[in-house]
């Protein structure tokens, strides 16, 4: 089974293939993927990583983690699971503003 990486600290102009070639010297890239901004479809400057196997996980966060990409030093670690969220956002109460 592959093992999923985080990739941070990423030029807000890498693309997804960009991604794939930097990984590929380490081992099979099963999927890559670029985080962007749901509003304005603008790069987050992090994305993820699946490699084929364990091995080349760590191969590649030993390979790239520091390592500079277009003027950025990489973050590359193992992916941690997502965290559950509550949906909506209705906060509100509280404000100095609530009390008309």
């Amino acid at each position: 089974m592959g093992k999923k990486l985080y990739v941070g600290n990423l030029s807000y102009d890498v693309g997804k293939s960009d991604l794939e070639q930097l990984f590929t010297p380490f081992g099979t890239v099963v999927s890559a993927d670029i985080i962007s901004d749901r509003v304005t479809g603008r790069a987050k400057g992090f994305g993820f990583v699946e490699m084929g196997t364990e091995e080349e996980a760590r191969a590649a966060i030993a390979g790239l983690s520091g390592k500079d990409n277009k003027g950025r030093p990489l973050t590359v670690n193992e992916a941690r699971p997502r965290e559950e969220r509550s949906g909506g956002g209705g906060g509100g109460g509280g404000g100095r503003f609530d009390r008309y």
